[in-house]
């Protein structure tokens, strides 16, 4: 009998692999910290929202992620930042370290959105990004319980620990290194701490210059570490992201660059940051320019983008979007992926209202019927 070799084994599927980061789960203890570290600088105004800059290693930065893990370390901190009210600006995910820029919104100012007679209704509706229907159902009765036995007091006093979650920047990172160890641990079978004990911060002005910068800093740090030529290449950091037409990371990105959340194409972002990775981000050499004294974007390539005005082909854009290749269902205009989606509309959910995905944005652009993550050619 032939023995199995490690060739013949084929890898699951990615969705398979990522089973369980995204699942729903009730309240956990808090975990305690043992550092006693230093002072965190936060911001203390009485209407703004301030930025952050997050980073985070794991123990000794001798764990280190591969392709998987970084997708569902990413999808945790999106959906840790649509649960807590924060904004990310953008990120990058690397093998022992994560970087992310967050903006952190005025607590009362955002819990407005639950104030009013269909407040509590609302709350309960926003939970559910994060917990199942079982936890809530028991967390409704349990508020009922305590109003019926004149206990209101005791109801609201529960609403208000709910509420102190939102608008956090130490609850929203601890929770994003908790949920992501759990589910590491499990996948690897281990147990203990993944991560070192605090993680840093740096208090960001919200606006301009430092910014602008710091948002660079971060989505240049493959490039500095020599995993790409191009942050454009590096899937997981909020600049591939954007290019991939994610709205949510072309929204941070704009934030980034003081313009409209829908400036990304209309205001031109696109283009000026992409410029800006590119001047921001060169290489560094000695006198005598025979050796490189800090790694970055050569000086032809920054050269190339700035003359282009930091503007990509459709080639490049379809390339930054190569998956849907595979993995797209169908692909071709608007109306031949919409006759598609008429064709097989059972098979979508009821809010499901049109097909097709737009994928390039050149005079004729491409469609798919799904909407994928980016997974850049190397």
């Amino acid at each position: 009998m032939k023995a199995i070799q490690p060739s013949d084994l084929q890898p699951l599927p990615l969705e398979k692999q990522l089973l369980g980061v995204s699942a729903k789960t009730a309240l956990y203890p808090a975990a305690r910290s043992w550092s006693g570290g230093r002072h965190r600088i936060l911001g203390k105004g009485p209407l703004e929202s301030y930025c952050y800059h997050v980073m985070s290693r794991t123990c000794g930065g001798e764990v280190h992620f591969d392709d998987v893990e970084k997708e569902a370390l990413r999808r945790v901190i999106w959906r840790m930042a649509e649960f807590s009210g924060v904004k990310v600006v953008t990120y990058c995910l690397m093998g022992n370290h994560f970087h992310l820029l967050a903006e952190v919104p005025h607590r009362q100012t955002w819990l407005q959105r639950f104030e009013g007679k269909d407040g509590e209704a609302k709350l309960f509706e926003h939970l559910s990004i994060l917990y199942s229907r079982a936890y809530l159902g028991l967390l409704r009765d349990e508020l009922a319980d305590l109003r019926a036995r004149g206990m209101a007091i005791l109801a609201e006093q529960r609403i208000t620990a709910i509420k102190k979650r939102f608008c956090d920047l130490s609850l929203f990172v601890k929770e994003i290194k908790e949920r992501f160890s759990r589910w590491y641990n499990k996948r690897h079978t281990r147990c203990g701490t993944l991560w070192m004990d605090r993680f840093k911060s740096v208090l960001v002005e919200g606006k301009g210059e430092p910014l602008r910068t710091m948002a660079a800093y971060i989505d240049l740090n493959p490039v500095r570490a020599g995993l790409v030529k191009d942050p454009k290449d590096y899937r997981w950091c909020g600049y591939a992201e954007a290019l991939s037409g994610s709205r949510r990371a072309q929204r941070g990105l704009c934030k980034a660059q003081g313009k409209p959340v829908d400036g990304w194409r209309t205001a031109g972002v696109a283009e000026a940051y992409r410029c800006l990775l590119h001047d921001e981000g060169r290489e560094v050499r000695d006198a005598q320019n025979e050796k490189v004294v800090r790694r970055g974007v050569t000086t032809d390539s920054a050269r190339s983008v700035l003359a282009k005005g930091g503007k990509l082909s459709p080639a490049e854009l379809v390339r930054l979007r190569v998956r849907y290749f595979t993995d797209g269902v169908a692909l071709g205009s608007r109306e031949f992926v919409e006759d598609i989606f008429a064709s097989q509309r059972e098979r979508f959910g009821p809010r499901r209202k049109q097909g097709g995905r737009r994928i390039t944005e050149s005079a004729s652009p491409f469609y798919t019927l799904r909407q994928l993550r980016v997974r850049p050619l190397g």
